[in-house]
């Protein structure tokens, strides 16, 4: 009991010294006693947390107000007067300190793993005033309005929504559907950040990999409607679609792997093959544009992007994808496993997850038959591919929607060929 005291005492201490580390090399070549707080009086604050915790405990509530307030006072009083002199009006210095106090406290009497990280965390965003300030400088108006927007429609909205299905066949479900959304507004705005980030081709193409882990087709929207306002970088956006059709594939292989191992043993070959050559040509491509100074610069030049993302564009998109699932699982709840092929090539135009998760439980739990659901996966998988390259070429253009098309179709040829090599069902 007393070895904890002492380690929480220690605790209250160590957060009043990380912090007054950060504000002592802040204020570190200001004079000795020309400032009203440094490292030590930071780790004193901590330790007189700690201390008046313990002391509430004993005493009474009445204690943590007696020696609180005193030094909240103190030390309001003597930093006003240090920046009076300065002419600074910043409170940052008063707040932390306070924070420290507060944290040197429950270090004492509630749980020290708390305090500890919000210890850290308060002294990365001290630390962090350079970066935070000229990131707030470079924010614009539609950036901080879609934020707040992505934020409302995911903590407002989606917990108010019921979780359960509705209509024939429980065939609607509208927390599933909304988000979905998020999903896909989501992926637009991850490669808006990542783009502005790390530039047009570097940043592309890993907001494509982060997009296509939640949805696959949402980011080859995303890369259409992307490639409809940049003129000249077809290869690129092609390249970043390729990529993201890699990720689906290889998707596609890891819930089999987690689920039903025998049947990721019948899909690992075509899957793999999908996922290498489009893998192969998307990076390729992105390297032979990079090596081209002209190219380069036309798409460093762009400026695509007006918005993280198009909510009327989103929601439109979401509801077309909610129709065609909804369709797939009245048809599934009619015809059973007769209409597994059919449910997979129409929920292949949504979702290729939902039906490669749904076959590979039914292989498992229900004895469905390997070989009905290695076709059902690779169905849902190429409606899945061709309903992506359909949708960039009517919202990306010709161009993009050809050379996706062609990679598309390059990479399927070659998991058709390892699929028959590795033993196709009869």
């Amino acid at each position: 009991m007393l070895l904890e005291l002492f380690n929480r005492l220690g605790l209250a201490l160590a957060i009043g010294f990380l912090v007054g580390v950060e504000r002592g090399w802040r204020a570190r070549d200001v004079a000795e006693g020309r400032r009203t707080a440094g490292i030590r009086t930071y780790a004193l604050t901590g330790l007189l947390g700690g201390v008046t915790a313990l002391l509430s405990q004993a005493l009474g509530g009445w204690a943590f107000v007696a020696l609180g307030l005193p030094f909240a006072a103190a030390f309001i009083l003597f930093k006003h007067r240090e920046q009076e002199e300065e002419g600074d009006y910043s409170v940052t210095a008063i707040v932390a300190a306070l924070l420290v106090f507060a944290l040197g406290a429950y270090a004492v009497i509630g749980d020290g793993r708390v305090a500890a990280a919000t210890a850290v965390v308060a002294t990365a965003l001290l630390a962090f005033k350079g970066l935070l300030h000229s990131w707030l400088a470079r924010l614009t108006w539609p950036e901080l309005r879609s934020a707040l927007i992505l934020l409302a429609m995911s903590l407002v909205a989606l917990p108010l929504l019921p979780n359960r299905g509705f209509g024939p066949y429980e065939s609607v479900n509208p927390y599933e559907l909304w988000l979905l959304t998020i999903a896909m507004a989501g992926v637009s705005f991850v490669a808006y950040a990542a783009i502005k980030i790390f530039g047009p081709s570097r940043g592309l193409m890993l907001a494509s990999v982060a997009g296509a882990v939640v949805s696959s087709t949402a980011t080859t929207l995303h890369l259409a409607r992307l490639n409809r306002q940049a003129a000249g970088a077809e290869v690129l956006h092609a390249a970043a679609a390729l990529l993201a059709g890699a990720v689906m594939a290889a998707r596609l292989g890891v819930i089999t792997a987690m689920i039903a191992p025998v049947l990721f043993q019948r899909l690992v070959l075509p899957l793999g093959a999908f996922a290498a050559v489009s893998t192969i040509l998307a990076l390729a491509s992105a390297l032979g544009r990079a090596s081209k100074p002209a190219a380069a610069a036309a798409a460093a030049s762009d400026s695509p992007m007006k918005s993280p993302f198009d909510l009327e564009l989103v929601l439109k998109f979401a509801l077309v994808l909610g129709a065609v699932m909804a369709a797939a699982r009245v048809l599934s709840a009619l015809y059973g496993a007769q209409g597994l092929l059919p449910v997979a090539a129409l929920a292949g135009l949504a979702d290729a997850d939902a039906v490669t998760l749904a076959v590979a439980r039914m292989t498992t739990q229900e004895g469905l038959d390997l070989d009905l659901a290695v076709y059902a996966v690779l169905l849902t998988a190429a409606v899945d591919s061709a309903s992506k390259a359909t949708i960039a070429t009517v919202v990306g253009g010709v161009r993009f929607g050809g050379l996706f098309a062609a990679g598309t179709l390059l990479a399927a040829a070659a998991a058709t060929a390892a699929f028959y090599w590795g033993g196709a069902p009869a």
